[in-house]
């Protein structure tokens, strides 16, 4: 993982923070906690990997468990720190700490772990592979996690309503199907790989993970941004239905392949 994207990071703070409060992106909230409730043991310890300023880790506690967060970016965990602290939450721990190397956390020491984030910024397939290495052994024999993936396939799609004029060109367009991005184009926030369901699964899988099943955690929602914007505006006892209605549908078939952000519920083969 490239000091540009810490350094994106720490600029990004507060951003970071709030971006799960926005109408749009509470769906991915909502997915992800519905599959936590679903697959995570109903308590025990968790590791955050990629937690940013905290707040999953945020959620984790106030659902009972005990929570180790890790972000790359040292502002993020600084952000984290008073924000807990603010809200009378208390962690494990907290760590400043590249995914690739988690030497801070004992092995096969977690009963589950969210990993959201590096994998779509660890550019080189190696690399990925030692992030995958280092979460595969810090959890116990059987241990579930969610491992967050950008999808290209959604990402086709969602940018028609986030960045249309990247259309205005075949060629940009067809970029949008592409592994990597580098920083300052269009359609990246920052340096990022964006995997297709089926790659990422292989990857898991040869990190000795058996995969238990995939969400698109936009569900049926995914790329309607100005939509849900709008009807969270006009009708919000609406938009809590779509919310729900997201969440519900981000494992079916005809959704999980096709958004943006793509979640895969693993568990942990010894």
């Amino acid at each position: 993982m490239s000091e540009v994207v810490k350094r994106y990071y720490d600029d990004q703070v507060e951003t970071e923070w709030a971006r799960l409060e926005t109408p749009y992106r509470r769906l991915e909230l909502a997915s992800t906690l519905r599959l936590v409730g679903e697959y995570f043991p109903k308590d025990g310890r968790v590791a955050d990997i990629g937690g940013g300023p905290g707040r999953y880790t945020v959620e984790l506690l106030q659902l009972g468990y005990q929570v180790t967060l890790v972000d790359l970016s040292e502002q993020a965990v600084a952000f984290a720190r008073e924000k807990l602290e603010d809200l009378d939450l208390e962690t494990e721990a907290i760590h400043c700490a590249d995914a690739r190397n988690l030497d801070l956390l004992e092995t096969s020491s977690f009963d589950a772990a969210l990993h959201l984030g590096p994998m779509y910024h660890i550019v080189s397939a190696g690399d990925r592979r030692d992030a995958l290495r280092e979460l595969h052994r810090i959890l116990k024999p059987g241990a579930p996690a969610i491992v967050g993936f950008i999808n290209p396939w959604g990402v086709l799609r969602a940018g028609l309503t986030e960045f249309p004029s990247f259309y205005a060109e075949y060629e940009d367009a067809a970029t949008l199907l592409n592994t990597y991005y580098k920083r300052g184009e269009q359609a990246a926030f920052t340096e990022s790989v964006f995997l297709t369901p089926p790659e990422a699964i292989r990857e898991l899988r040869d990190a000795g993970f058996a995969v238990v099943t995939r969400a698109g955690v936009e569900g049926f929602a995914s790329g309607a941004l100005d939509p849900i914007n709008r009807i969270a505006e006009s009708n919000p006892s609406a938009y809590e239905v779509v919310l729900r209605l997201a969440a519900e549908t981000c494992e079916s078939p005809a959704y999980r392949d096709c958004t943006e952000h793509l979640h895969v519920v693993v568990r942990c083969l010894k």
